[in-house]
């Protein structure tokens, strides 16, 4: 079980209905409550979190296939 801070209890406790989540800037977290006084807990957890893989047979990167490139 992951662990957090409680702000309600000023207590580390184990976060209890943790679900992992992805926030808006890409970051993983953990989201729960405080075993004791139901509180929601938020835990931050280091690194982003990984980009689904690109899907093949698509168009390659920079544009549609055969067209003129305006830059060179």
């Amino acid at each position: 079980m992951p662990e957090g801070y409680c702000v309600k209890c000023k207590a580390k406790k184990e976060i209890v209905d943790a679900v992992e989540e992805v926030m808006k800037n890409g970051r993983k977290a953990i989201k729960g409550r405080c075993p004791t006084c139901g509180t929601v807990m938020f835990k931050i957890l280091g690194g982003k979190a990984t980009p689904p893989p690109p899907a093949t047979g698509g168009t390659p990167p920079g544009g549609a296939p055969g067209a003129a490139n305006p830059a060179s």
